[in-house]
Order: C-alpha cells, then sequence, then structure tokens
C-alpha cells in the first residue's frame, strides 16, 4: 500500500497585503518542499500566493472552489474542485486537512479556524486572528514545524 501524502489547509482571505502574499507564498513553497499537498479555497490573495508558492516548488495544490466552475480557481491550483456550495466549501478544506494554517483574513477565515476546533485539526496562526486555541507565529518556518508534526 502506497503512503498517502499529508495534506495541509491555508487559509486566508482573498485579500492581503503584499507582505501577506509574500508570506503565504512561502507557506506553500514550503508545504511542497517537505512532500505534502496544499489544498485552499483557490481563488485570489493568500489562496493565491500560497498555491503559486507550492506550484513553483513542484507542489500539488488542490482547490475547493465556491462556484460550479473550474476556470475560477487561481492559475496555480493543479487540482481545481468545483463544489457550487459557496462557504460552505470551507468545512471541505479543513475536513480533507491533517493540518491547518490560518494567514491574516477576515470572517470566512475565522470560520475556517473554527471549523479546525470543531473538527479536532491542529491549526496555526500567522498574523491571524487573536482568539484562544489559535497559537500564532511569525515565520513562516515556524508554522511549518508545527504542522508537520501533526
Amino acid at each position: 500500500m502506497t503512503e498517502r501524502k499529508k495534506i495541509i489547509a491555508v487559509i486566508g482571505g482573498r485579500d492581503c497585503t503584499d507582505e501577506q502574499y509574500r508570506i503565504a507564498r512561502e507557506v506553500g513553497r514550503l508545504i511542497a518542499e517537505n512532500g505534502a499537498i496544499l489544498v485552499c479555497g483557490g481563488r485570489s490573495g493568500i489562496m493565491e500566493a500560497a498555491c503559486r508558492g507550492a506550484a513553483e516548488a513542484g507542489g500539488i495544490t488542490v482547490g475547493i472552489l465556491p462556484g460550479d466552475d473550474i476556470n475560477d480557481a487561481n492559475e496555480w491550483v493543479t487540482v481545481p474542485i468545483a463544489t457550487g456550495i459557496g462557504l460552505a466549501r470551507n468545512a471541505i478544506i479543513v475536513q480533507s486537512a491533517s493540518a491547518a494554517i490560518a494567514i491574516a483574513g477576515s470572517y470566512g477565515t475565522l470560520s475556517e479556524i473554527a471549523y479546525c476546533k470543531q473538527f479536532h485539526v491542529p491549526v496555526v496562526g500567522i498574523q491571524s486572528w487573536d482568539i484562544d486555541g489559535l497559537t500564532n507565529v511569525e515565520t513562516a518556518e515556524e508554522a511549518l514545524k508545527i504542522v508537520l508534526r501533526e
């Protein structure tokens, strides 16, 4: 039997600063370099940056899209999955992962963090929400070190 690759979710908003984009791209690169698969919402902002970093490093990126058109995925998604279920797709993103990294984000990201806590999926944040149960770290390297242990 073939050993399955670890799947790491990157959760974050469709809008981000240049610094947050750089961090998300680095997170994606590190996910790929460590042999894991990246899963995210497949759209713009943090999701695009993370997919870009992973794809540039030769990794696999999965985009769980809210709509019913795979062409809505950012150009760095290698496996687009159209769900047609809107924001309910956040639960699928989290359930698909063994751990998650939240980068910045707004209420959609907060809902994904909540799903992580409800589904017992370890989650770490970078410049994300300051809430109980979410450990925020400063760098992509710190975040990967934590999620790869899970």
